[in-house]
C-alpha cells in the first residue's frame, strides 16, 4: 500500500504534531520538550532492540519505522507532560496525533512487509469480509455435477478436528477446483498444503498471497483441473511462532500431519498418496515446507520453500532450543532438516523448489545443482523471477521481515540457507532447484514465486491433464 494516501497521512500527522508541540514557555522548550524527545528516542531504541533480540527480521527495517515509533511515543509524552499548561485547543489536538502516529507506524510497517497491498484488502481483512470464491459448506452439494459451467473453484471454511494434536487452531480453508464438482463422485485429486509466515492468519495466502487468482487461472487453462489447496493454521494465533514443530507453543507438526491431512483425504475425497501431496510455504512456512517433506516423505512428495530459513529458529540455536523445544536438544535435532536428512535413508521420490529474493530481474530459466526439474514461466502473465543454477550466489538479494539472519549465528541469509539445504538434499536423493526473483521478503514475492512454481508443482503431484514440464 503506497502512493498518495500514506504520504498524506504522514504529512498530516507531522503538521499536527508541530502544532501540538508549539513554542509555549521557556520552561516547556528547555525542560519538557527535550524530555518528550528523550522518551521518543528511548522507545524507538527499545523497539529496535526487541526486534533484533527476538530475531523478528533479517533485512534491516526502514529508518522511517523507528522514526515513526519514536514520534508516536514522543507525541504521547508531549500530551502528558504538556497537558496542565496547554490551552484547551492544544489539548484537543494532542489526542488524535497519537493514533495518527500509530497509523503512520503501521503504514510504514505494511510497506516493509507488503501485508496489505491495497486499502480494499486491508478493509476486507479488518472487517473479515468474504474471501474470493468463498461459499458455505452447505452450498457444495448443489454445485455437484456443474463443473462444466464453473469458471472458478470454490473456497470453503473448515473446522479441522484436533483429535491427534490437541492443537488449538483457527478456522482453516480449502480450495476445491471445478474438476472436484464433476460427476456423481468426487475425483481423488492431489493436494497442496499452503502455510504462511510467522505472523499470519490461515487466509493470508488467499487475501494477500493471491493464491486463489493463481490457482483459478491455472484451472481455467486446464479444463477445470487443478490441485486442491488447503490453507493450514500453523500458529493457532497471529503471533504464535510455532515453526511447525511440536513443543511448548503447541503441537503444530502433529496438527498438519495428523489432523489436516487425514481430514482432507476423508472429507473431500483427496488422494492419500504421498506423491500426490505437496507443501508450499512462505517465510516461516517455507521452513515448514522443507521440514515436513524431509521428515515425512511418506506423506509429502514435493515442496516449495519461499524464503524460508535453514531450519526452525526463533533466535540463536541456544535460544531456539530453550523457547521452541522447552530446552530439549533432542527435540531440536528431530526437527532440524539438515540433521534429519543426514540420518535418513536415501529419498526415492522427493523434490523441492527453493525461491528467494534477488536484486536481479529478467527472463527466468531452469536451474539446480541436482538435475531437478522446474523453472516454468509462471502462471500469471509475464515471468517475474530470475532462475539461476545452484552454486555460490554472486549477488545476494534483500531478505526482510519474517526471516532471521542473526549476526554471529553462522546461518547466513535465506538464499544461502536454500543452497545448503538443496546441496544436502541432493546427496540424499532429493531433486531440487534454486530460483530467484526481484523484490524483498514480502507477500508480493511469495505470490510471484507460487505462480512460477505452480506448473511444476501440478505436474509433481500428478494433477490430471497437467502438461509435462518444459
Amino acid at each position: 500500500m503506497d502512493g498518495w494516501l500514506p504520504l498524506t497521512i504522514q504529512i498530516a500527522a507531522g503538521v499536527l504534531l508541530v502544532v501540538v508541540v508549539g513554542w509555549r514557555t521557556p520552561r516547556w522548550r528547555l525542560l519538557w520538550l527535550p524530555a518528550a524527545a528523550a522518551v521518543g528516542l528511548l522507545v524507538a531504541l527499545l523497539a529496535k532492540w526487541y526486534v533484533d533480540a527476538n530475531a523478528l527480521a533479517t533485512d534491516p527495517a526502514p529508518i522511517s519505522l523507528w522514526v515513526w515509533i519514536g514520534i508516536t511515543a514522543a507525541a504521547l509524552a508531549v500530551a502528558v507532560l504538556g497537558w496542565r499548561g496547554a490551552r484547551w485547543w492544544r489539548r484537543v489536538l494532542s489526542v488524535p496525533v497519537i493514533p495518527l502516529g500509530l497509523l503512520c507506524t503501521g503504514l510504514v510497517l505494511n510497506q516493509w512487509v507488503g501485508y496489505f497491498p491495497t486499502v480494499q484488502e486491508a478493509w476486507a481483512q479488518i472487517t473479515a469480509g468474504p474471501l474470493p470464491d468463498q461459499v458455505d459448506a452447505a452450498q457444495l452439494s448443489a454445485l455437484q455435477g456443474k463443473a462444466s459451467t464453473m469458471t472458478t473453484g470454490r473456497v470453503v471454511a473448515v473446522n479441522t478436528p484436533d483429535t491427534a494434536s490437541h492443537f488449538t487452531h483457527r478456522e482453516e480453508y480449502v480450495y476445491l477446483p471445478p474438476a472436484w464438482f464433476a460427476g456423481a463422485r468426487h475425483p481423488q485429486l492431489p493436494v497442496l498444503m499452503m502455510i504462511g509466515g510467522e505472523f499470519n492468519t490461515p487466509a493470508d495466502w488467499i487475501r494477500t498471497g493471491g493464491a486463489i487468482t493463481t490457482i483459478d487461472s491455472y484451472a481455467k487453462a486446464h479444463h477445470g483441473q487443478a490441485p486442491i489447496l488447503v490453507f493450514a493454521d500453523s500458529g493457532g494465533s497471529f503471533n504464535n511462532d510455532t515453526e511447525c514443530v511440536n513443543g511448548p507453543r503447541g503441537n503444530a507438526a502433529d496438527h498438519l500431519t495428523k489432523d489436516i491431512r487425514p481430514y482432507v483425504v476423508s472429507h473431500f475425497g483427496a488422494s492419500s498418496a504421498a506423491a500426490d501431496w505437496g507443501v508450499v510455504g512462505f517465510s516461516m512456512g517455507g521452513t515448514c515446507a522443507v521440514d515436513l517433506a524431509v521428515m515425512h516423505p511418506e506423506l509429502f512428495g514435493s515442496f516449495e520453500d519461499i524464503a524460508g530459513d535453514e531450519g526452525p529458529i526463533v533466535g540463536t540455536k541456544q535460544l531456539t532450543i530453550k523457547d521452541l523445544y522447552g530446552g530439549s536438544a533432542a527435540a531440536w535435532a528431530k526437527f532440524d532438516p539438515l540433521t534429519v536428512m543426514a540420518a535418513h535413508a536415501r529419498y526415492t521420490d522427493t523434490a523441492g523448489w527453493f525461491d528467494n529474493s534477488s536484486t536481479g530481474s529478467g527472463p527466468g530459466r531452469r536451474g539446480g545443482p541436482n538435475n531437478g526439474r522446474g523453472g516454468n514461466g509462471g502462471w500469471q502473465g509475464a515471468h517475474r523471477g530470475q532462475h539461476r543454477h545452484g552454486g555460490t550466489m554472486t549477488r545476494p538479494g534483500p531478505m526482510g521481515f519474517g526471516g532471521r539472519d542473526i549476526p554471529g549465528d553462522g546461518m547466513g541469509g535465506q538464499a544461502a540457507d536454500a543452497q545448503r539445504l538443496c546441496a544436502a538434499g541432493g546427496k540424499k536423493g532429493i531433486s531440487c532447484t534454486l530460483h530467484y526473483q526481484p523484490g524483498g521478503h514480502t507477500w508480493q514475492l511469495a505470490s510471484g514465486a507460487f505462480s512460477d512454481a505452480l506448473p511444476w508443482l501440478a505436474e509433481r503431484v500428478h494433477t490430471p491433464t497437467a502438461p509435462a514440464g518444459t
